[in-house]
């Protein structure tokens, strides 16, 4: 397969840098005739996403949330200009430990390919095609392999260090961004997970952990300094608390909160959380959903039916899953990517915020479920907490095509997951980046019939027993 190089405006980052220039135009009281003239003017791959995120229901928490996505990506062009570090991270490693550094700026690879999928005509498709022309496997996960393609270019805008933390969760994730910084020449910096939970497995990460601070102080020339440590922590324990009123809300029925919310809530988790923008994305959500819960609004005649995904969710086509779904009665309570579990972080002393920071990373998404001593144990135990606290009454595995670790115990995790809660899961195949592995339609239709057939007998059932 030739291997066609792309010329420098055409790389990802700086593609949809350029497209998000737009958002910074789009003023807030917006009707829906001047939305569609908006939209009229947009490649068909943006139209959709931008008629997802604008629809009346979510329009102005989504322009929040658009902005804030905005900041981020100016905040690391300004940081090249400036001659700061801008450090690649993968989506489980928490940015605001980056952000407590004058000195550097975060961006992570998932989410940037997720701006590609959703923003770019052609989506990050010939990202993929690119890295599989160089002889790079195509089981690696698109997640991060279209962003990573992109910077294989060598055409588009490029980080100065990267930082690895998916060892024992996602050895894909790991070798990806570990070629990567070998090919590019920049530093590469680890954080290993122990897959020991006990006191003693636990202290051994914090020293991991401490070590990488030290390593990125050295790096970046700078000592963190303690009052912008307790800034950035600050403003990440309100967006925390925001968080847990979020979660209640998605707890009544029909469900206040919008389908889009929960990928909304990860999206700035993963990039501005510790930054005022975060906290005001994240109230821009709750009062959104209490406005919902106030007025009793929901967008389709009943709910008929609250799923739970149990890992990821698909975003080649935003329009045709999370408002697909909320529009024909499918609340979707969130996925594994929402399963946070963030605390409130005691910034009495330096000592006591880092230690915070640790353990924070420690329970990420996937480090925590993908990094446990036994995977299907521990993610099995979150999603049945999950499920419950949150009423819902089925659940979905995305299957996306390169996790294979999750793909060996999915159905360990479905069958626990019935007799122990009652709870029924679809089980899906397709990539959650690339629409050609299975279309939207296909999985709407899946959906459909599962719900149909399934959830909604049970519940009938369920009705005639009481």
């Amino acid at each position: 397969m030739a291997v066609r190089q792309l010329r420098p405006y055409e790389g990802l980052i700086n593609r949809v840098y350029e497209i998000f220039s737009i958002v910074d135009l789009l003023p807030y009281e917006m009707s829906d005739e001047e939305l569609e003239g908006v939209a009229r003017l947009l490649p068909s791959d943006l139209q959709k996403t931008m008629r997802a995120f604008l629809v009346p229901r979510v329009r102005r928490a989504s322009l929040d949330f658009l902005k804030a996505v905005k900041t981020w990506l100016d905040g690391a062009h300004r940081a090249k200009r400036e001659g700061r570090k801008v450090l690649l991270v993968p989506f489980n490693f928490p940015p605001e430990i980056v952000h407590c550094f004058e000195g550097a700026w975060p961006i992570t690879s998932e989410v940037l390919s997720t701006l590609g999928v959703a923003a770019l005509e052609g989506q990050g498709e010939r990202y993929w095609d690119y890295a599989m022309g160089l002889g790079l496997p195509d089981f690696a996960c698109s997640a991060n392999m279209i962003e990573v393609g992109s910077c294989l270019t060598e055409s588009d805008f490029t980080p100065d260090a990267v930082i690895s933390d998916c060892f024992a969760s996602c050895d894909i994730n790991s070798k990806t961004h570990e070629f990567l910084a070998r090919h590019l020449g920049i530093p590469l910096f680890f954080l290993e997970k122990t897959v020991d939970n006990t006191e003693r497995g636990i202290r051994q990460y914090y020293r991991y952990f401490h070590a990488l601070i030290r390593e990125l102080e050295e790096f970046l020339g700078e000592e963190l300094d303690e009052e912008r440590m307790r800034r950035v922590i600050e403003n990440a324990n309100r967006a925390t608390e925001l968080y847990w009123e979020l979660w209640d809300l998605h707890k009544f029925a029909p469900c206040p909160v919008p389908n889009a919310f929960s990928l909304m809530t990860y999206g700035i988790r993963y990039t501005m959380w510790g930054t005022e923008e975060a906290v005001k994305v994240m109230r821009s959500m709750v009062e959104t959903s209490k406005e919902r819960l106030e007025k009793g609004e929901y967008p389709a005649p009943e709910e008929v039916a609250r799923s739970l995904w149990t890992y990821t969710s698909y975003y080649f086509d935003m329009a045709g899953l999370f408002n697909w779904m909320e529009e024909n009665g499918i609340t979707h309570l969130g996925d594994g990517l929402d399963l946070l579990f963030p605390q409130v972080i005691d910034t009495s002393s330096r000592e006591t915020m880092l230690e915070g920071l640790a353990e924070i990373a420690r329970n990420m998404p996937m480090t925590r479920q993908m990094g446990a001593p036994s995977m299907s144990v521990q993610w099995l135990e979150d999603i049945t907490w999950a499920a419950r606290e949150l009423n819902a009454d089925c659940c979905i595995y995305c299957g996306h095509h390169s996790c294979k670790q999750t793909w060996s115990a999915a159905s360990m995790v479905r069958n626990e997951l019935m007799k122990r809660a009652g709870i029924p899961t679809l089980v899906l195949q397709g990539d959650s980046w690339i629409r050609r592995m299975t279309p939207i339609e296909t999985l709407q239709e899946l959906i459909e019939e599962f719900v149909d057939n399934v959830v909604r007998r049970k519940g009938r059932r369920a009705a005639r027993a009481r």
